[in-house]
């Protein structure tokens, strides 16, 4: 198990690393902020893509909802934590290089305290969401699970289905390609797989339990310890704010669009 997580402590860094270097030598125009931030969604989109390829291989391996075990739960686990906390630098990176080419070089002029409040006050629910899944959902899936309920780990490694293409979307913009069909056939999709794999997930979570157990969907609440309902509604409440944003966005883009 350490030789995952030691694994997954080399590969995110180097991955980033090498993004950057390659990025600053094949883009010479491009700004620190530019590389540091398409470098950041190449390595999310490719931890989100191992993240949905375990989720599939778990949930189809499980016929058995809470019973059925696969080593890829907490291999993976293990091997994507330190993605987490190396994200988190990575965003911090991306903010600041960004605020640096904005005009604010005074007071981004090094990394300090006050570079560090700025941005955990910008971006607090990201950091908020890749803590919890660091601090709470690693323990619990990897200590206090008791082998149990592998399917809905696997369930909840297929929400980053979503992830690449919004990485896809944020590169695009970069590239200058934000007003052509392929971003806004990139938007649809995004905001598709978002609503399938981050939000209707969880019913089809709840669905697959009442099945085995034969339990009708609005009843199956009732069987569930409270722990694990609050679970899910602490897990789903950022996804379906996160949606909003997404759909006021795209309608944003689509009146200016209109307008034009």
């Amino acid at each position: 198990m350490l030789s995952a997580l030691a694994c997954g402590a080399a590969v995110f860094p180097g991955l980033f690393y090498t993004f950057r270097k390659g990025l600053k030598h094949t883009f010479t125009h491009w700004s620190d902020a530019d590389v540091v931030s398409v470098s950041e969604r190449l390595v999310s989109a490719i931890h989100a893509s191992l993240a949905t390829a375990a989720g599939v291989t778990v949930v189809t391996s499980c016929r058995d909802t809470m019973t059925d075990s696969h080593w890829l739960v907490n291999s993976f686990v293990l091997f994507g934590a330190p993605y987490m906390a190396h994200d988190i630098y990575a965003m911090y990176l991306s903010h600041y290089h960004t605020q640096r080419v904005r005009g604010h070089s005074g007071s981004y002029s090094s990394h300090s305290l006050q570079t560090v409040k700025a941005f955990l006050s910008k971006d607090w629910m990201l950091v908020l969401h890749h803590m919890t899944l660091l601090l709470i959902f690693t323990p619990i899936t990897l200590f206090f699970r008791r082998g149990l309920g592998d399917f809905f780990v696997g369930c909840l490694f297929t929400t980053e289905f979503s992830t690449p293409f919004v990485s896809i979307g944020k590169i695009l913009i970069q590239l200058g390609l934000d007003n052509t069909r392929l971003h806004r056939i990139n938007g649809i999709i995004v905001l598709l797989s978002f609503f399938m794999c981050r939000i209707l997930v969880f019913p089809f979570m709840y669905w697959m339990y009442g099945r085995q157990f034969g339990i009708p969907l609005h009843k199956v609440p009732f069987h569930l310890p409270l722990q694990c309902n609050v679970g899910n509604l602490v897990i789903l409440a950022p996804q379906i704010y996160w949606f909003i944003l997404l759909l006021r966005k795209a309608n944003r883009l689509y009146m200016r669009q209109k307008r034009g």
